[in-house]
């Protein structure tokens, strides 16, 4: 009589926590897009990520926490590609910065991330918490782009001034986020084609 005893099937391993919690993170992502920052409750939340709210508390202590998080998760993704920039010799920073504008709209007119940031950015109106989150996301991301704007305009360069003109930019970029919901079958081509212009000479021009 054969009295071997057939292996046991290999559990699913665990998810770790740093799964589970981006797990949560997209979860709370497109109940935001689908409901709007308050119609997405942690009810909603949980039952989008197939959890319980229970496990969802163990992560995040509230709304605003998965929020915070995944404010810091852009600001992370952004910190990689500043870092891109490293060993890019000063002469060559604007043509790359002009080069990879494609990148940038191909982010920014993203309806899905589009409608999650608008949310945030509503939120952040009338929430001060949330206020809080972005202004202090704000400040990181000023000290990652500070440098590079001192290696492009040169280190002399007046704070007030460099961060004027970083501000205008901005308003640039993040206004695609509106125009991609206004504006979402704009000819892409023709778009990069003038903002090319429009960035090289924004980061070329000289003070009066």
């Amino acid at each position: 009589m054969n009295t071997s005893v057939s292996p046991k099937p290999a559990t699913k391993p665990r998810q770790n926590r740093e799964a589970r919690q981006q797990h949560i993170l997209d979860a709370t992502a497109r109940c935001v897009r689908q409901s709007g920052f308050h119609g997405a409750s942690m009810s909603s939340i949980a039952q989008e990520a197939g959890m319980s709210v229970g496990v969802i508390y163990r992560y995040f202590a509230n709304k605003e926490a998965i929020i915070e998080a995944i404010v810091a998760n852009d600001l992370a993704e952004m910190g990689e590609k500043f870092a891109e920039f490293d060993d890019i010799p000063d002469e060559n920073l604007i043509d790359h910065l002009v080069d990879i504008i494609p990148i940038a709209i191909e982010h920014k007119y993203n309806c899905g991330k589009s409608a999650l940031a608008l949310e945030v950015l509503a939120e952040a109106a009338r929430n001060p918490n949330v206020a809080a989150i972005l202004k202090k996301s704000e400040a990181k991301e000023r000290e990652m782009i500070t440098p590079l704007l001192r290696r492009i305009y040169g280190h002399d360069i007046d704070i007030s001034t460099l961060l004027a003109r970083n501000e205008v930019i901005g308003m640039i970029f993040d206004g695609m986020l509106v125009r991609s919901v206004c504006a979402p079958d704009v000819d892409r081509d023709q778009m990069i084609k003038w903002l090319r212009k429009v960035v090289r000479y924004a980061f070329e021009m000289k003070d009066d």
